[in-house]
């Protein structure tokens, strides 16, 4: 949890880039009805709901709770898979309101829009939108963790905890709670963020089956707390218990990155063998080969080298993916001056503390105090207290 008209652009082409390709070809008549033309394949993710969703969509654009669900689930295709094309998808499942002005446009489109636009890091225009529809439906629960997390990705943390009580009046308390812990950790306040938590987890109401995603989503920010707090081993324990819970994207990414940092680069690959080879799942899998000097990773790195080098073709994509080319210049390609550059500009659009890990680490490796200085000003700026930036070298 990218930016401005020109990815949404980028995006809204990738959806047409299906049909791109058969302008070009050689109209060819079959000899009969019976002959097979070409057989489609068929795209990853999709199920029957999501092709159900796309025929009542067909029929009824201009239908408020169609187009919202048929936005959701290819938004929940573009987190699980890593592919903004379908994220492209859920913007145009909107498109029946792209001419309409804000304030006629129903709240919760608003919110759904704002939603895939904080996936594409258009955070500016995300929280803009976000607040056009709180204004007018001021209790809406999504609409206010979406805005508190957009504000804490930022690095606005006393304007997300304002989000984050909002969240509390609108919704159940427990996601209010929630919210506040988790900024209440990045603020280094990690024994509060701990206890809260974990009382969380502790409601029995939590054991049920079908609770299993909150669970997960607990204790990874359990896990991420315990890092920040640079309490490797009970971090470790969280992250394996979240794994147990249920598996998501950011999860393994998350639980990837720690394995990484611990040394531990030869259970990356077991842990991302299920997934969709995104981007960052290849990143991982690249800088994992990189440290164990597996050169049967190298295919994993040349392939994420082609992709970031087609997408450097796209204007205005370079911020996009600053943080990934970050880290694969840094822990893949040894480039650290490459990797600093990169990571500065990562840091302009988010500040979550990952971005300024990878700046402390590049900004190591290139022996340069001056970026460091510079890094430890803006983390006392917004607040942030993280063990693993304070023991980078």
């Amino acid at each position: 949890m990218r930016r401005t008209a020109s990815a949404t652009a980028w995006v809204a082409g990738a959806v047409l880039a299906l049909a791109a390709f058969a302008t070009h070809a050689v109209p060819r008549v079959p000899a009969s009805d019976d002959e097979v033309v070409e057989t489609l394949p068929v795209v990853a993710g999709w199920s029957g709901e999501q092709r159900r969703l796309r025929r009542e969509l067909a029929q009824r654009p201009n239908d408020e709770a169609t187009a919202i669900a048929a936005a959701s689930t290819y938004l929940d295709l573009a987190r699980e898979q890593g592919d903004a094309r379908y994220a492209g998808y859920a913007m145009g499942a909107l498109q029946a309101w792209e001419a309409t002005p804000p304030a006629r446009i129903p709240p919760a489109v608003l919110v759904m829009r704002a939603t895939v636009a904080q996936f594409l890091h258009d955070f500016d225009g995300a929280e803009a939108t976000l607040r056009m529809a709180l204004a007018r439906r001021p209790n809406d629960a999504q609409a206010w963790i979406t805005l508190a997390t957009i504000l804490r990705v930022r690095g606005r943390y006393n304007e997300s905890d304002a989000a984050c009580r909002s969240l509390g009046r609108s919704g159940p308390a427990f996601y209010g709670v929630a919210c506040l812990a988790e900024n209440a950790g990045l603020r280094g306040n990690h024994a509060d963020a701990r206890q809260a938590l974990q009382a969380l987890l502790a409601d029995p109401a939590l054991r049920d089956a079908d609770k299993a995603g909150t669970r997960q989503w607990l204790l990874t920010s359990v896990a991420e707390v315990e890092e920040l707090a640079g309490r490797q081993a009970e971090a470790d324990a969280a992250y394996r218990k979240a794994v147990a819970a249920q598996r998501s994207g950011y999860l393994l990414l998350a639980y990837s990155d720690y394995l990484q940092r611990a040394g531990r680069h030869a259970e990356i690959p077991k842990l991302l063998a299920n997934e969709a080879r995104s981007d960052a799942v290849l990143l991982r899998l690249a800088i994992a080969g990189a440290a164990a000097r597996d050169k049967r990773a190298q295919a994993e790195a040349d392939e994420l080298r082609q992709r970031f080098e087609a997408a450097a073709l796209r204007p205005g994509t370079t911020a996009l993916h600053a943080r990934e080319e970050a880290m694969f210049a840094l822990d893949v390609q040894n480039d650290p001056k490459r990797a600093l550059e990169l990571a500065r500009l990562n840091l302009r659009l988010q500040r979550e503390p990952i971005d300024f890990l990878v700046f402390a680490r590049a900004a190591s490796a290139a022996n340069d105090t001056a970026a460091r200085d510079e890094m430890k000003a803006l983390m006392q700026q917004i607040g942030l207290k993280d063990a693993r930036v304070d023991a980078t070298p």
